[in-house]
């Protein structure tokens, strides 16, 4: 079988970009090449050229993998994303990706585009802890290992943060514009974390330039959503059955995409609201919307499917006690929420269980259940706290932290930064109060459920429980 080519004559039912690629300029610069960001904002990005063409091509970033880059370059920077539902499977071609670089191979050139006014945009999608955010302080973790290595070495960066410090410290030092910072990671307000990441590191070796970025940078927060599983071999099997060709970066996704936007930028942007993206002042209703309801939803199938030895998000969704304490839990965090302009949000309730269901979506548990301490604190506790403080009881928010304890007591072996500090806790678990060690993690659970014995008591009941 012909490898997927940018000359690769595709069947007649597979959508294939709407412009011509050989005209593509870039425009954006994206760090974190990976599923999520080929299969959602590159997917925008085509949708938007098709509608409006211009110099918005994406040079797409993996800060540590060579592998990607090389087989993006194999295929002159096309890929297959393929939708599946029960209704059936749908492959476009996307063609928004006119080159891949690597962190370890290709620094230079990042930072050169990165000082290149040609690119306006510098979007992210590295997951929570590649931030190296403080859990005490919200600011710079000055432990983590890469912001370690950039505030010791700023103009040879290795992560996120310092590479962004020194593209705005080039191009402060040649007089030129900043370019505008889009974080698309399930974060809270993540524009504003980023931006305040991003100063407090500039202004750690030169005052001046984080007085400038403050002053002349914009970071618009973003809410991002569709389901992305890690590709297999059943995915790249499907892809080449649908386009006739063998595409080594194959997606798999679901139909559902949404993407809201504070539409704050300095030079610009693709016309993404061509693929159905929102343009809000606000992204802070939508952004506690997804986490709360999607990731925290999530997060409890997650734990409660390792628990229970089942891969799959539908594997869990299929045993009806399963599916109404995701209902349950879903029920009670909707009463923590602002109304969400254009959103009918027992609609989307409905959806969201519908997505959860979709049998042809092989997400795995494993994949959803690691970084616990980086996503907790966003999708459960938060929520947590305003149901407790508005009267409520918070009970499925409780039975969450006790299945996600019960996890981290369970796995030999878990992904999370905070690993070592997990497994420590687990091994201080006592009948009387087995939760204390977890609520003792420095940092780790906001100081209204430190602080309330009876919320604690719910934890341990669950734990018993279970």
């Amino acid at each position: 079988m012909p490898r997927l080519s940018a000359s690769t004559e595709l069947p007649a039912d597979v959508a294939a970009s709407g412009y011509d690629r050989a005209l593509l300029k870039p425009g954006i610069l994206h760090i974190g090449l990976g599923a999520f960001h080929r299969a959602h904002q590159a997917v925008y990005t085509d949708a938007a050229l098709a509608a409006e063409f211009g110099d918005w091509g994406i040079v797409g970033v993996s800060l540590r993998s060579v592998d990607i880059v090389r087989d993006l370059a194999a295929q002159d920077g096309v890929y297959s994303v393929v939708a599946s539902s029960a209704a059936g499977d749908r492959a476009q071609v996307v063609g928004s990706v006119i080159r891949g670089l690597s962190g370890t191979e290709d620094q230079a050139e990042i930072l050169a585009l990165l000082a290149d006014p040609t690119i306006r945009i510098v979007t992210i999608t590295v997951t929570e802890k590649a931030y190296g955010i403080d859990p005490v302080s919200g600011g710079l973790d000055r432990n983590h290992p890469s912001v370690m290595a950039d505030l010791a070495d700023p103009t040879s960066p290795t992560g996120v943060i310092g590479y962004l410090v020194e593209g705005f410290s080039r191009r402060h030092a040649a007089g030129l514009p900043p370019f505008t910072v889009l974080c698309c990671d399930n974060l809270p307000t993540n524009g504003r974390i980023v931006r305040k990441l991003v100063i407090e590191m500039a202004g750690a070796g030169d005052p001046a330039l984080a007085n400038w970025i403050a002053a002349q940078g914009a970071f618009p927060s973003s809410m991002v959503d569709r389901i992305v599983p890690a590709a297999t071999d059943v995915t790249r099997a499907l892809a080449e059955k649908l386009i006739g060709a063998e595409d080594r970066l194959a997606l798999s996704t679901e139909p559902f995409m949404q993407w809201v936007v504070e539409d704050h930028f300095l030079a610009g942007r693709p016309k993404w609201e061509a693929g159905g993206a929102l343009f809000v002042d606000d992204v802070e209703p939508y952004e506690k919307m997804k986490l709360r309801l999607l990731n925290g939803s999530h997060s409890l199938v997650a734990y409660l499917g390792q628990l229970k030895d089942l891969t799959f998000v539908r594997d869990v969704m299929a045993v009806p006690e399963y599916r109404a304490l995701v209902r349950r839990h879903m029920a009670e965090a909707v009463k923590t929420l602002d109304p969400v302009p254009g959103i009918d949000l027992d609609g989307y309730m409905d959806q969201l269980i519908e997505r959860f269901e979709n049998p042809t979506i092989a997400h795995k548990t494993q994949q959803i259940a690691m970084d616990g301490t980086q996503k907790l604190p966003q999708r459960i506790f938060a929520g947590a706290v305003e149901a407790l403080a508005n009267g409520g009881d918070a009970s499925s928010a409780a039975y969450v932290v006790a299945l996600w304890i019960a996890y981290v007591r369970k796995v030999a072996e878990i992904n999370d930064p905070r690993a070592t500090e997990l497994k420590a806790a687990a091994a201080g678990m006592t009948a009387d109060d087995p939760s204390a060690p977890f609520f003792a993690i420095a940092g780790l659970f906001p100081q209204a459920l430190t602080e309330n014995g009876a919320w604690r008591a719910r934890v341990n009941a669950e734990l018993e429980k279970l």
